[in-house]
């Protein structure tokens, strides 16, 4: 962020997870790199937020990927915090500009016995488009290919339509299926036919809404014989059951709780400083807007496609009494999609400080000086502390003379609906998924585009031209620092439009039981693998 907050926070985050990087580098990779311990046991882990399916090429969500991770892995995967190292294929180069060659890991085999094959990984890709009824689809990490050569049965070759230096970072994101699943539907996923992949641990059963049970795909390797995930998006619940020796690991420690725990010989904590924005979405295309009413109630032009009124907002929000008082101070100020030291940011420009006489001018410049009003919606079981950060905003932008309202719902019906462009106002997190800018704003803020896979998650409907030319030549542009610039020009153009206004960044939490460390992930994914004694 260019600003104490950020650079206090991620220094701290970095320190505990080199410590811990160090004392144990083989679990950064596939599971199948994980070391063996002599002691089998079971792990109990309870998660803060649901699946939407155990499809992996679903739904590009946290939750959905972190628990797939368990299962599968990619042609390339993600390290701790979030550097590329091998997956399923032990090596990768660029031939030229539009081809990159792969060659995959000798001996890798599914969780039913046959061998991985790079025809495996070509029906992978293909699959990926053809998902039905998909919230926000996996499209844009494939979208670039243009051909998928298979040379022999450990070689693939994948051409692209243009240079695509990422591409090894997109693929980190797709899961690696048998070939023979290329036409599953999600439902053969959530039923446990179609649950065969290549990570660390096999499925066993899955109770949707309640638990995920899993079973070590290799006897003897690694800490833990089986993993039960259960879904328990209540704070108190969580901890509760780590108390009370229910569970083993918790992730998403409530911010409040932080304190007490940390006195508490019962449990152990660990953290890192996260990769994940919340950020606020808004209505940039319809004339009139559902939830956008005139200060008595009826209905006037969008308010929101007012760029002094989008500012206002932004200028509303008190980001550092945010993070002081509503996250426990766990987080910063974001003034951008990603936080320092991810490839993309931009030096100094820091979360906008809180104004309120600039933003009741800004208003009374759009012919809103009586102010307006406005709901806002936002999930309640999804991020730490969402509905009471939601209604902080509320607060603050009703002090502003914007009389804001709150409704929050159970995620699993909030972003169906906001997907259904229901709403006029929402809140949302999203990642830097593949480690670097581009992730986070093609979806974002790109113009929905489902053709192009462009959009995917543009739920306010910005678009910019000239954001869509920067971002798309900073895809294809081969030299790192060329391409950084680009991304850093078009970031500055978005923030300067709030095409969505960025709020803040978590920070990833997770408490344990005595004798069980849990090794911090930056993109705060709960691995089982990450998890020893």
């Amino acid at each position: 962020m260019g600003n104490a907050d950020m650079t206090a926070f991620a220094r701290r985050g970095r320190r505990a997870a080199l410590g811990l990087f160090i004392l144990a580098p083989l679990g950064l990779a596939s599971g199948s790199m994980a070391p063996a311990l002599a002691q089998d046991s079971a792990l109990r882990v309870g998660l803060a937020a649901n699946i939407t399916s155990l499809d992996p090429h679903f739904h590009v969500i946290g939750s959905n990927s972190a628990l797939a991770r368990n299962v599968f892995d990619g042609l390339v995967n993600q390290d701790d915090q979030q550097r590329l190292v091998p997956g399923l294929a032990s090596e990768w180069k660029a031939v030229d500009d539009t081809t990159w060659e792969f060659r995959l890991r000798e001996g890798a085999r599914f969780h039913d016995g046959t061998p991985v094959e790079a025809e495996d990984v070509a029906a992978s890709l293909r699959r990926v488009p053809n998902v039905r009824n998909s919230p926000s689809s996996y499209l844009p990490f494939v979208r670039p290919i243009a051909a998928v050569e298979v040379v022999d049965a450990r070689t693939l070759r994948i051409r692209t339509r243009e240079a695509y230096p990422l591409l090894p970072n997109s693929l980190s994101r797709i899961a690696i299926l048998p070939r023979g699943l290329e036409k599953a539907e999600s439902t053969d996923f959530n039923s446990g036919k179609a649950m065969i992949g290549t990570g660390p641990y096999r499925f066993v059963a899955y109770a949707p809404g309640d638990r995920v049970e899993l079973e070590a795909a290799q006897p003897g390797q690694g800490a833990w014989s089986k993993v039960t995930f259960r879904f328990i998006p209540n704070n108190a619940s969580r901890v509760a059951a780590l108390l009370s020796n229910d569970l083993d690991l918790i992730e998403s420690v409530p911010t409040t709780d932080i304190e007490k725990l940390r006195g508490d010989r019962r449990v152990t904590l660990s953290s890192a400083a996260s990769n994940r924005v919340m950020y606020l979405h808004l209505d940039h295309e319809r004339e009139q807007s559902p939830f956008v009413r005139g200060r008595d109630g009826a209905a006037i032009p969008n308010a929101l496609r007012d760029a002094r009124v989008r500012q206002a907002l932004s200028l509303a929000i008190d980001r550092r009494a945010l993070v002081a008082r509503v996250m426990d101070g766990e987080g910063a100020p974001a003034g951008q999609l990603v936080p320092e030291h991810y490839f993309g940011h931009v030096p100094g420009l820091a979360a906008p400080a809180a104004d309120l006489n600039a933003a009741r001018r800004l208003l009374a410049e759009a012919g809103l000086a009586g102010g307006f009003q406005l709901t806002l919606h936002a999930p309640n079981d999804r991020y730490p502390n969402d509905e009471k950060v939601a209604q902080a905003l509320a607060q603050m932008w009703t002090r502003a003379g914007i009389t804001t309202k709150i409704e929050a719902q159970p995620g699993n019906v909030y972003f169906t609906r906001a997907s259904n462009r229901e709403y006029s106002l929402i809140m949302g997190g999203a990642a830097a998924e593949t480690g670097e800018a581009s992730s986070v704003m093609r979806p974002l803020l790109a113009t929905y585009n489902p053709e192009k896979g462009d959009g995917s998650g543009n739920r306010g409907r910005y678009s910019n031209p000239e954001f869509d030319r920067l971002l798309t030549e900073a895809q294809r542009t081969v030299d790192d620092a060329r391409r950084e610039a680009l991304l850093r020009q078009a970031t500055g153009l978005a923030v300067q439009e709030n095409g969505v206004i960025p709020v803040l960044f978590f920070a990833n939490s997770w408490a344990s039981r005595p004798g069980i460390n849990y090794r911090p992930r930056s993109d705060g994914w709960t691995l089982a693998i990450n998890a020893t004694r």
